[in-house]
């Protein structure tokens, strides 16, 4: 398990904190985090995945931001980092959403994406 690797960092929004703190709190869900995935899937070839999970495997990149724990494996950490992870509310809904400078296109739902 690698803890807060530098310089690899996902950014987080303040909305993306105080919501993932909301979840953990309102539900004593603490010891659960945000697992952030990448696999395949979707209109553009691969897609984010939200989970949240207790688990923590041993190639998993953990970040503490904020009192909050997110959990990555390592090769969807390769096509997030430097990314940001956003939560928004608008009239489709709400849903963590992630702006990628490594996605060459992203479909407008915002889930699929493509690679260079």
């Amino acid at each position: 398990m690698n803890t807060n690797l530098s310089p690899h960092k996902l950014n987080c929004t303040d909305n993306a904190i105080n919501k993932l703190k909301s979840l953990m709190y309102s539900k004593k869900n603490m010891k659960k985090k945000l697992r952030i995935a990448i696999t395949g899937g979707g209109c553009n070839g691969f897609q984010y995945n939200f989970i949240f999970d207790e688990k923590i495997n041993e190639d998993d990149i953990v970040l503490k931001i904020s009192e909050v724990f997110i959990v990555i494996d390592y090769i969807s950490f390769q096509y997030l980092d430097g990314g940001s992870l956003d939560y928004i509310e608008n009239f489709s809904g709400s849903r963590f959403t992630i702006t990628n400078p490594k996605a060459k296109t992203t479909c407008s739902c915002g889930y699929s994406f493509s690679l260079e």
